[in-house]
């Protein structure tokens, strides 16, 4: 049986897109008294764990993943280190670690993973635990230090979004014009000028317009594309600031 690092640990902020709004996928952490049943800890963490002795960091968050979703080749990132001296010194957190009882050592580095999912198509679970989605715009209680660590995500996720064309990971195969501008100002966290996007989108050579429109829709349907990395990879120089 592979055992664990008890001082370093993986957490995965995995970011979804619902066609409207960013999410970002929590775990529920909850714990119950034994005896009177009351509720101890009742939030929620991000997906992550202690790294195996024969894994390395990037196989860890892969392995992560994979356990959520059973799915390989997601897009995915590290991005930061977490290894403040009080981050796991909160009661709550104390309390959780106590009764885990997997020989986690007083004092974790965390090194933080982004991924990106379209999370219409993708449904992710976990046995032993509950997981569900949730705005980021609209986050619940976070266990030991997640929310700092959420926030860089994010903070890197939009930094990104800026120089290379990686919201596509996040949209369905087909999408519209509509959809790509929902989705880079659900991240950026700000309106944009629909013409001006819509001009600027247009110049993306990588961006290939399909002779299809949306089937089953109350309004009326609009163009799909579809993002090329081939066509990206071959004329990757150029670059688009939306927030202009």
């Amino acid at each position: 049986m592979s055992k664990i690092i008890p001082n370093i640990s993986v957490d995965c902020v995995i970011f979804g897109f619902d066609s409207n709004q960013l999410n970002v996928l929590l775990v529920e952490r909850k714990l119950l008294d034994e005896q009177t049943s009351e509720t101890l800890i009742d939030d929620w963490t991000l997906a992550g764990y202690h790294i195996f002795e024969e894994e390395d960091f990037d196989t860890a968050a892969a392995r992560i993943l994979k356990r959520l979703s059973g799915l390989d080749h997601i897009y995915l990132e590290q991005f930061y280190a977490f290894g403040g001296v009080n981050r796991l010194n909160k009661p709550k957190d104390q309390l959780w670690l106590k009764h885990q009882h997997e020989g986690f050592s007083d004092r974790i580095v965390t090194v933080g993973y982004y991924s990106l999912i379209d999370n219409t198509s993708v449904t992710l679970s976990l046995k032993e635990r509950n997981v569900k989605w949730f705005p980021v715009s609209e986050l619940p209680e976070l266990g030991f230090d997640h929310e700092e660590i959420l926030q860089k995500a994010l903070e890197k996720l939009r930094t990104k979004l800026r120089n290379e064309p990686i919201g596509f990971e996040l949209l369905p195969e087909k999408f519209t014009i509509s959809q790509l501008q929902r989705l880079y100002e659900s991240i950026l966290g700000q309106s944009l000028d629909r013409r001006n996007f819509r001009k600027k989108v247009m110049q993306m050579k990588y961006l290939i317009p399909l002779n299809e429109k949306q089937k089953d829709v109350k309004h009326k349907p609009a163009q799909l594309f579809l993002f090329s990395k081939d066509v990206y990879e071959r004329t990757k120089k150029e670059r688009f600031d939306f927030t202009m």
